[in-house]
């Protein structure tokens, strides 16, 4: 089936906000004749059905979009949540929005302190990127009067809005992947319950296994962290004694960790061990080997939690709920076929 174009796309193309393609399209003041006339080539160029009005624009109201993510998961290790952030900041334009973002600190979640942005009503709706603690999550459920809309995690309320990569699906295809190179000694490292994505990464992986008959080794589900460290960047692993002949990883930050680990015991990847990791994101230079892993389409993420967002502030009816998002596997150097002899011993 052939995509369908929306006019998010033409905008994308012309390097403007969807108002500016909305205007041009309905012969509204606003917008160059020189630009006009680029837009109505990209529409027939790209075989756009252009309707009265847009999907998302329906009128010219500009809406201020506050963005709320913790300090702790902004540090350089991990550039997916400031990747979040970027991608919801650089669409916001596209939906005629403007971004703020607020930072809270370990003291404010201890504190559960209000966010400024809701406090102040400096804005009319609110994306919260990260798991909160439980406490902190319940007071902006409680103290918020706003639409909010959660991004990379979901709770046990059942009647919050959440935007979440497909993290079962992601390590299933992946261990898929690994035993049809003929792996079927399969670690998997992430420590279950410190994140729902990270547990839900973990089921991925049991269920590829399962089917294939494979019985969980307890010594290979091995932690990368402390539940209750506040430093979400800190990876600390220890090899176990009997080493699989691959392992999937719950992010690539920790695959890249767990690389070089091997590597100071005396291991090649993927030589000796395959490693895949997940969301194809790392501090730059922080892995001199590219990893196989499941990428995370943070782009059309930011896409649905923007358009839900605004369909919340504007009170038009929308799908609520979990939004899962599918994202690829991307084939890099950190995987091969298993050799003849495994490494149990």
């Amino acid at each position: 089936m052939a995509k369908v174009v929306k006019m998010e796309d033409i905008a994308l193309k012309a390097g403007v906000s969807v108002v500016t393609v909305s205007k041009a399209l309905s012969g509204k003041k606003g917008v160059s004749d020189t630009m006009r006339k680029k837009i109505k080539l990209l529409v027939e160029e790209l075989g756009y059905e252009h309707k009265i009005e847009s999907e998302i624009i329906r009128n010219d109201k500009t809406f201020q979009i506050g963005i709320i993510v913790q300090q702790k998961f902004l540090g350089k290790f991990t550039s997916f949540y400031w990747t979040l952030y970027q991608q919801i900041a650089a669409q916001a334009g596209q939906f005629n929005c403007f971004s703020m973002l607020e930072v809270i600190t370990t003291q404010d979640i201890e504190e559960c302190s209000v966010p400024k942005l809701i406090k102040e009503k400096i804005v009319e709706g609110i994306v919260v990127i990260g798991k909160p603690e439980k406490e902190y999550l319940e007071m902006l459920r409680n103290k918020s009067t706003m639409p909010i809309v959660f991004m990379d995690f979901y709770d046990d309320y059942g009647d919050g809005d959440f935007v979440v990569s497909d993290n079962f699906y992601g390590t299933y295809v992946l261990t898929n992947y690994l035993l049809s190179l003929g792996h079927k000694n399969i670690a998997y490292l992430g420590t279950l319950l410190s994140t729902p994505s990270i547990t839900d990464r973990y089921l991925g992986y049991m269920k590829s296994l399962m089917e294939h008959g494979i019985s969980i080794n307890s010594k290979w589900v091995i932690d990368d962290r402390r539940i209750d460290f506040n430093d979400e960047h800190h990876i600390a692993i220890t090899l176990p004694e009997s080493l699989p002949t691959a392992f999937v990883c719950n992010s690539d930050c920790a695959a890249s960790v767990l690389i070089k680990k091997l590597n100071d015991a005396g291991y090649k990847v993927p030589e000796d061990i395959s490693v895949t990791g997940y969301d194809n994101f790392i501090y730059p230079g922080y892995c001199e080997m590219g990893i196989t892993t499941y990428e995370v389409d943070t782009k059309q993420m930011a896409h649905v939690a923007l358009k839900m967002l605004i369909k919340k502030i504007r009170g038009e009816a929308y799908k609520k709920g979990i939004h899962i998002i599918e994202g690829k596997v991307v084939m890099k150097e950190s995987t091969a076929p298993v050799i003849s002899y495994n490494l149990m011993v």
